[in-house]
């Protein structure tokens, strides 16, 4: 009896169907886990995506579980068994609930001031997207030359927008997209943010001279609170009309940024900034995290995919740099060809890293501020490419 009662509490257990890729993901989880908590990689979103990687792969755990759908005597349809805390936070990523959200917040904590004193900053945020359709054509390319690995145009899609250094986007494009992907795509992501200070200065370096790093740029005019105001607005309108797609996460990031410079409704502000944001930021984290499971992360695929992620963050660096020099041959004020590189969306790290390698090559050169510009466009920027991409995405399948 005792010993039948022990068995069964056993078969009961994770430990009686633990097997060698639940045991991998699970070590992967700590991996990320003592990134985020030791070495401070993207902490905020890092450390609640490894902790759902860690439930949604204990064996039996079932977190993630979808529902059991059947019907009565009468022939409707009723849940006969509930399922998984995460499948149900999940839900927020796959019906683009989470991220527009994040975009509040974010909106709410973002200063374009620098992007409004130079609107030439809005051409170099664009052009960091370079980085975005050369991952993609390079996802649609790759079964040439990696057997047994394809991408739908979707799915190339939602790869290369990691390109852009945004992962709230990236999860909003996977969630219409591809959901087979948002895990992968998600921690490939936020990965690759977390070493924005170590992928960028070599892309730098190697396309500028010391001369043009060591460029000194003037200081920008103050901006009125009016033109502040106007601002997220004119942004929402010009955006939302040129690409409809993409509304709902500009709009989103232009309201949380009107809350801000408006004055007039600080405890919306303060809400989107802090208590709001950090709610959403916990749940998308979590539940991006349960969505890699072993059976759809421990692939070539994934391995795939965060080969592309780098090559997309180092191509979306030289195209803001690229474009930076090729302004300057016909600007009288040249530009500092670092600031471009800070046109990829991750706010302020890319900006920091901008200014750390122009006081490199010139001690005393203060670039920041310069570089903040490209660096906010960057966010307008990923989205309008999101809205693109989703766009194009319905051409084809028309």
């Amino acid at each position: 009896m005792i010993q039948q009662t022990i068995a069964d509490f056993y078969a009961s257990t994770s430990f009686a169907v633990m097997d060698i890729k639940a045991i991998i993901m699970m070590v992967v989880s700590l991996v990320f886990m003592y990134l985020a908590v030791a070495k401070g990689f993207e902490p905020l979103l890092l450390l609640p995506i490894s902790f759902g990687m860690l439930l949604t792969n204990i064996p039996a755990a079932n977190v993630f579980i979808e529902p059991v759908l059947g019907f009565d005597a009468e022939g409707h349809t009723v849940v006969k068994e509930i399922g998984g805390l995460m499948y149900y936070l999940y839900q927020g990523d796959h019906l683009g609930v989470f991220p527009p959200l994040m975009f509040l917040g974010i909106g709410a904590m973002t200063d374009f001031a620098p992007v409004i004193a130079n609107p030439k900053s809005l051409i170099l945020g664009g052009a960091a997207q370079l980085g975005v359709f050369l991952a993609l054509w390079g996802a649609l390319m790759l079964d040439e030359y990696v057997p047994g690995v394809h991408f739908s145009f979707a799915e190339a899609a939602t790869i290369g927008i990691i390109g852009g250094a945004d992962g709230p986007t990236t999860i909003y494009l996977a969630g219409k997209m591809a959901p087979n992907l948002m895990g992968p795509c998600a921690v490939a992501a936020y990965s690759y943010m977390s070493m924005v200070p170590i992928i960028l200065p070599p892309v730098m370096e190697l396309l500028t001279t010391k001369e043009e790093r060591s460029i000194k740029m003037t200081q920008a005019k103050p901006v009125k609170k009016v033109t502040k105001v106007l601002f997220p607005v004119f942004i929402t309108i010009i955006v939302s009309l040129i690409v409809p797609s993409c509304a709902a996460l500009i709009g989103m990031l232009m309201l949380g940024n009107l809350f801000k410079e408006s004055g007039v409704v600080d405890r919306l502000s303060d809400c989107a900034q802090n208590g709001l944001c950090n709610i959403v930021t916990i749940f998308l984290g979590t539940s991006v995290g349960a969505s890699t499971q072993a059976a759809t992360f421990l692939n070539t695929q994934t391995l795939s995919i965060f080969a592309l992620g780098l090559v997309a963050f180092a191509c979306a660096t030289a195209g803001g740099v690229l474009m930076a020099k090729l302004m300057n041959l016909f600007l009288k004020n040249k530009i500092n060809p670092l600031i471009g590189g800070a046109g990829v969306s991750a706010v302020p790290m890319a900006a920091r890293v901008a200014q750390k390698v122009a006081q490199k090559a010139c001690p005393g050169n203060f670039v920041l501020m310069h570089a903040m510009g490209p660096n906010v466009a960057g966010c307008i920027g990923t989205a309008v490419a999101a809205g693109i991409l989703l766009t194009l995405n319905g051409v084809f399948l028309a």
